[in-house]
């Protein structure tokens, strides 16, 4: 019987390269994808694809497989940047990854992959697939630490169908081992950070070329005015950081308060930021949200109430309450306040191990 053909997203960083060779040890005829899908500015300054693109050819030559590049620039300008800089323009914060995983890695990739004579996809993400009766679960990784179930959980029951996530009851440093008993030259290199298409550049820098923007107030929940903001744009909600406010007496409270500045709001129409003191000022904490764009892994909400759910990635699950209010858009609620969450950023479900979906936050309800 021939062996199934895989055909493996390679991005020159150490989880694809080893999970190309897992997949090889496992029987598989496996052929590398490197995926260009930026090319503005494209220099070594900032992006790393030409390097990343040596180190996914050199592990391909030892691991035994082909390789090809494919170009997705345009694909991701139309469905991923443009996206990313609507929300930016609006006030809110996007996550570009969730995007790019349900635009280009698992649709324009899987399609070409397809094209390509494929029976299945693989990447090297920190998720598991499991299937039940005919329908198939996204897991959460087995290396809590590394899950990046959060940034999959727009994939749907064809595209999970299809993907292979050869990581996903590894730990890194298992995945680092391996990569160093094999001899791969990226055994130690370091996982790739931020936003793919800004790099390493500074990102309020990487938006002034793209966004307009008008500097306006900076004030106080009682209505002082502290400073000036350089565009609502810049700025995300619970940033502490580059607000440029700084610490001095004069902006301290009446009370001599020396807790330091969070962004806490954005108001569009006036153009004016608000920020506070204190990480946990009421104005950070919230205990409901609202989202929309809801997409549902099994294909439908859920019928639970009671869930537990992401924010944004790296938090702890928490305990939450889902109210679907329409096909695309869900309302959640936490019997505990929950600090800084952000529109623009996803709401995400689990139950247990299994990540049910989730939607992108358009409202942050007060305590």
């Amino acid at each position: 019987m021939a062996k199934k053909r895989v055909v493996i997203g390679m991005s020159g960083g150490v989880d694809s390269s080893v999970s190309a060779w897992l997949l090889k040890e496992q029987g598989y005829e496996v052929v590398g994808l490197f995926m260009k899908n930026w090319e503005d500015d494209d220099n070594n300054d900032f992006c790393s694809a030409r390097t990343d693109w040596i180190d996914a050819v050199s592990v391909a030559d030892v691991v035994g497989i082909d390789i090809e590049a494919v170009n997705f620039a345009a694909e991701y300008k139309d469905r991923v940047f443009a996206e990313f800089l609507r929300e930016y323009q609006a006030g809110r914060t996007p996550n570009p990854d969730v995007l790019c995983n349900a635009e280009i890695k698992f649709k324009a990739f899987l399609d070409h992959a397809m094209r390509l004579g494929a029976d299945l996809i693989a990447t090297g993400h920190y998720a598991r697939v499991r299937e039940v009766a005919g329908r198939f679960e996204l897991l959460k990784a087995l290396d809590g630490a590394k899950d990046q179930s959060y940034f999959l959980h727009r994939l749907n029951q064809q595209q999970l169908s299809k993907t292979l996530f050869p990581l996903g009851e590894m730990r890194k440093t298992e995945v680092r081992r391996i990569a160093d008993q094999l001899g791969l030259h990226n055994a130690k290199k370091k996982d790739s950070t931020g936003i793919c298409f800004i790099g390493e550049r500074p990102f309020r820098e990487f938006l002034n070329r793209y966004l307009s923007y008008q500097p306006g107030s900076i004030k106080t929940p009682e209505g002082d005015v502290v400073g000036e903001h350089v565009g609502l744009s810049f700025y995300t909600l619970g940033q502490r950081k580059g607000i440029g406010i700084g610490g001095s007496k004069k902006h301290r409270n009446a009370d001599g308060n020396t807790d330091p500045w969070f962004v806490a709001a954005k108001d569009i129409p006036n153009n004016t930021l608000y920020v506070v003191q204190g990480h946990d000022h009421p104005w950070l904490m919230s205990n409901a949200l609202e989202a929309g764009q809801a997409s549902w892994i099994a294909g439908e909400a859920p019928e639970d109430v009671q869930l537990s759910a992401k924010t944004r990635y790296r938090q702890a699950d928490v305990v939450c309450e889902c109210n679907v209010l329409a096909a695309d858009a869900f309302r959640m609620q936490f019997p505990t306040p929950q600090w800084g969450v952000t529109p623009g950023q996803s709401a995400v479900f689990y139950k247990g191990e299994v990540c049910l979906g989730g939607g992108i936050i358009t409202e942050k309800q007060g305590v």
